[in-house]
């Protein structure tokens, strides 16, 4: 691999009493981007995983063993209790349940603070 002008130098200049410059490197935003705008817009378009937690519950293998169609698995929360809303497994906010169109939907009515979230990264 080729190196720029600015970096090579021959043996008779190393050797020679004269004190080390600085590096010099092209500004990024020319180099690198094209001068492109300094805005996150293409951050908008990433997908994030969002999860409904409904609940949880531990269960004996014998238990899980001897479920069929039509069993009951009692969950640790309580009916009418908010579901939490996670995205990429961080609490984000709480809702309820609700029916749109025939399929299940989250009516928020607790949305959590930066604040919060940022205390949650800790």
């Amino acid at each position: 691999m080729a190196e720029p002008d600015s970096i090579t130098r021959s043996d008779s200049q190393m050797t020679g009493s004269q004190s080390p410059q600085p590096a010099s490197f092209p500004s990024v935003q020319s180099a690198e981007t094209g001068g492109a705008p300094k805005n996150i817009d293409f951050l908008l378009d990433i997908p994030m995983s969002i999860t409904v937690y409904v609940g949880s519950t531990k269960m004996a293998i014998r238990d899980l063993l001897q479920l069929a169609q039509g069993s009951v698995i009692e969950l640790d929360k309580l009916a009418g209790e908010p579901m939490e809303v996670m995205v990429n497994n961080k609490l984000v906010a709480r809702g309820e349940v609700v029916v749109v169109n025939e399929k299940f939907g989250i009516r928020l009515t607790d949305v959590v603070s930066a604040a919060e979230r940022v205390q949650q990264l800790r």
